[in-house]
């Protein structure tokens, strides 16, 4: 059973912070927007554009497939991300995290914030990434889109306050896409969206995030000073 925090090490704003994965914290979202193409192709769909695959970045597996590929018949599915997971495992480990996430992560944990991942990623594809990096003792809990729900529905969250006792109006979700915001949202959850991944930050206003960072290093300063 998780202990609550002491008030003395209450942080200012926000007990429990939640960061999406892919385009928020590692520098991904090319790779998967290619590797989706890729697998549209390969059983015999029209290849979606560069804004049409990375607008599914965030959600499971599957649904973003279909998405992606709305002239694949859905018996094809099962082939259809068995062509994804090939491409991109195939360059997994070119990409890396985005640069200065290391140390706001590591100052985060010094303010005694409960640091989690909320992903659409499959628990298996978040575990080898975290254990490739050697990231395991960073965070304190994570959900996974195949053991919970894919965004935008609210089950990560809720699932990840529950666990660590965290109430809504003191939990934060970090994230690329309108998914996450949407999440949030659907949560009861404040919001911060991050530009430079995979959904363009003009599509965030209408979601009322507390914040938009353009870089990692405008996330980490404006976390320091308000998170």
């Amino acid at each position: 059973m998780i202990r609550p925090m002491s008030v003395r090490a209450r942080p200012r704003q926000f007990d429990l912070i939640a960061f999406d994965w892919d385009g928020t914290l590692f520098d991904s979202t090319a790779l998967i927007t290619h590797s989706i193409q890729q697998a549209v192709q390969d059983v015999g769909g029209a290849r979606p554009s560069d804004q049409a695959a990375a607008y599914v970045i965030g959600m499971a597996l599957t649904p973003a497939l279909a998405h992606a590929a709305p002239d694949v018949p859905p018996e094809q599915y099962p082939q259809l991300a068995e062509r994804y997971r090939h491409h991109y495992l195939a360059r997994q480990h070119d990409i890396n995290l985005f640069e200065g996430v290391l140390p706001m992560l590591a100052e985060l944990k010094e303010r005694h914030h409960w640091l989690t991942v909320a992903t659409g990623k499959s628990r298996r594809g978040l575990n080898d990434v975290l254990a490739s990096r050697q990231l395991h003792g960073v965070f304190d809990g994570s959900r996974t889109a195949d053991e919970t729900a894919g965004k935008p529905d609210p089950r990560m969250l809720l699932e990840l306050m529950r666990e660590f006792g965290a109430e809504p109006e003191r939990t934060l979700m970090i994230g690329d896409t309108t998914h996450d915001l949407q999440m949030a949202r659907n949560a009861g959850c404040a919001s911060v969206g991050v530009s430079y991944g995979a959904h363009p930050s003009d599509d965030f206003a209408a979601l009322a995030p507390r914040f938009v960072a353009h870089s990692v290093p405008e996330l980490h300063g404006w976390l320091a000073r308000h998170a």
